[in-house]
């Protein structure tokens, strides 16, 4: 898992998600996803440039089964941005940093 996201949880998620005064992009992933850890560069450099302005979390979906399920998510890599709570955005699959960061721009 990257360095620059944190873990999003079931014990975590309404603090660090749900009740958030900024934009939270959620990174669904897995271990042994390849195309995930091919968009984790990108997850990362949009980490950097969001920094304060909004938060990117990661769900491992094999460890937080309930989130996926809740949201969901029936592939992975899954981004879903949350502004107040809610779904703001969502793509599945590879995609670049700029889709990424129009997508947290939406929310802003």
């Amino acid at each position: 898992m990257s360095d620059k996201a944190i873990e999003i949880t079931n014990m975590n998620f309404d603090e660090k998600v749900a009740n958030s005064d900024v934009p939270v992009l959620v990174d669904f992933w897995a271990e042994w996803c390849a195309p995930c850890r091919m968009l984790e560069p990108a997850v990362d450099a949009v980490a950097d440039q969001y920094f304060g302005k909004a938060i990117v979390g990661k769900v491992d979906i094999d460890a937080q089964v309930e989130i996926a399920q809740r949201f969901g998510v029936m592939s992975i890599p899954t981004l879903i941005v949350f502004k107040d709570g809610e779904v703001a955005g969502k793509t599945v699959g590879v995609v670049g940093k700029d889709k990424i960061a129009a997508m947290i721009d939406a929310a802003l």
